[in-house]
């Protein structure tokens, strides 16, 4: 089938013989020098599904350049006429989510309807933010607020673009939380240059394709592919690169803040989302919230419910509810709509087996799970879990949930906010004014009451304190990031001067 699919890509995007995809630059589609290309496999299968070309640091410099050297031609449109390019690309999301869904599907393992909702719901973002960006203003103050100044001084302010935008992201969403990206860069009137992940770059090489058709000019958007490790240090400190959008894990988000120096970043991050259960709260919703959040795409999320504190007088019968939820999840092949599939790669398993294997020598009760076929891990559960234990605190990126249980609201803020990430938190309870009290001591961007931590919907201010983020992303909020206040200071005549001097013997 997925030949049939890529049947329907235009011959300049790729090389059907062997699905070897270019990278995309100036308005052509390109290989690179190097002679070299990344295989992606499918995590499920190990199947090739294509390879992307790795690219060269001479390749990264010429399009960068390239991104630079187009800015004033689109900078020069019309809010409105970029406004229009946006909903032009978003209708050929919708018409193409299908072949880029099933695309993404073999190459990252996420069941196929959720990949075809990743790119219907870019198109929707798209379309928000077209809408937004035409909803901008700019300010007029006048200086009499402060003593020595009067209405003869006067600021006139609007925003300009930043200039280059280098958007790169994560194998989980690699269209969506790319697309979140290249939406706002377009809109507010900055260039872009794409690095998709080196696992789940074929997707994303699709905005190419789309935003061409769309009407974007050539050189206004462009899409590197390569090894992060060869090329991602060179790209995030390219001079002409005049911000950095990234989501990814924290250590990688940790050491671009380091090594870009002055530049603005928007960093997405990881997370260890704690949901804190109290005793009056609706267990059979709480449980299906529970379940959704920590298991949705294998529990490869950012935003993935990480950790349980519930209160002692529910603890068991919420336990047992989740238990019997999860027990029921389908696993399999995500073209099948698995809700368990492949974690991307089986160093991640690895990883994940260890944070298992480590609360298990450490005393925790084992619910279900702890099973291992390839790369697809069964949905794991463990009770009693302690602070001592490295699943408490590290973000497993898997389908594992650890159950700490604690005996106060005050025990459970503690736990929560000893964490090193602060991306979302949970509060389930039907008493509201304290769910606000609570709420109000987590150190999290985001507190998500009587519901799933998640992203979105995308107007939504979306941010993480400490090691889960920098910067708020959501569609306005994200143009606002993505450009800078332009100040101009009128010094105007004083008052009834001006007529004095202009009158005529």
């Amino acid at each position: 089938m997925i030949i049939e699919e890529i049947n329907k890509i235009p011959n300049s995007f790729i090389m059907k013989d062997d699905l070897d995809f270019k990278y995309y630059v100036s308005g052509t589609w390109k290989k690179s020098s190097s002679g070299k290309t990344i295989g992606i496999r499918n995590p499920y299968n190990n199947e090739i599904v294509g390879t992307v070309q790795a690219c060269t640091t001479e390749e990264v410099n010429q399009v960068i350049n390239v991104a630079k050297e187009n800015l004033e031609c689109w900078e020069e449109k019309t809010q409105r006429e970029r406004a229009d390019i946006l909903r032009k690309a978003a209708a050929l999301m919708r018409e193409w989510a299908n072949p880029i869904g099933y695309i993404m599907m073999k190459e990252i393992g996420k069941p196929l309807k959720s990949a075809i909702s990743e790119i219907t719901r870019t198109a929707e973002l798209f379309e928000a933010t077209a809408e937004a960006g035409l909803q901008q203003e700019g300010e007029a103050i006048y200086g009499d607020t402060f003593k020595g100044f009067g209405k003869n001084k006067m600021s006139m302010t609007y925003r300009v673009p930043l200039g280059v935008i280098l958007c790169i992201g994560p194998f989980n969403y690699p269209f969506n939380l790319t697309g979140s990206k290249i939406a706002p860069a377009l809109m507010a009137g900055n260039t872009v240059v794409v690095k998709p992940p080196s696992q789940g770059a074929i997707s994303p090489l699709f905005f190419g394709l789309i935003l061409e058709k769309a009407g974007v000019p050539p050189g206004v958007f462009n899409i590197i592919t390569g090894k992060g490790s060869e090329i991602g240090d060179y790209l995030v400190q390219h001079p002409m690169v005049n911000m950095v959008s990234f989501t990814g894990s924290s250590e990688t988000g940790k050491h671009i803040a380091k090594i870009v120096e002055m530049k603005p970043l928007l960093l997405e991050l990881g997370g260890k989302d704690a949901a804190i259960i109290l005793n009056d709260a609706n267990l059979e919703i709480t449980a299906e919230a529970i379940v959704s959040g920590a298991f949705s795409y294998s529990g490869q999320r950012c935003t993935a419910v990480k950790r349980v504190l519930p209160m002692p007088e529910i603890a068991d019968k919420l336990i047992e509810l989740v238990k019997k939820k999860t027990m029921n999840l389908s696993i399999g092949d995500p073209e099948k709509n698995a809700t368990i599939g492949p974690l991307i790669s089986s160093k991640q398993c690895d990883y994940v087996q260890g944070l298992i294997d480590d609360a298990l020598e450490k005393g925790c009760t084992l619910l279900c799970g702890n099973k291992r076929e390839g790369n697809i891990m069964w949905p794991t559960l463990l009770d009693n879990v302690t602070t001592e234990m490295r699943i408490a605190w590290e973000e497993p990126f898997g389908p594992v949930l650890p159950f700490i249980r604690v005996h106060s609201a005050e025990e459970a803020i503690k736990i929560s906010n000893k964490s090193e990430y602060g991306l979302q938190g949970m509060i389930f309870t039907q008493n509201i004014d304290l769910a606000f009290n609570i709420a109000q001591e987590l150190e999290v961007g985001t507190v998500q009451i009587n519901g799933k931590s998640e992203r979105g919907p995308d107007h939504f201010p979306f941010l993480g304190t400490k090691s889960s983020g920098l910067g708020t992303q959501g569609i306005k909020y994200s143009i606002e990031a993505m450009t800078r206040p332009r100040v101009i200071v009128m010094n105007l005549s004083e008052k009834g001067k001006l007529v004095k001097e202009c009158k005529y013997d």
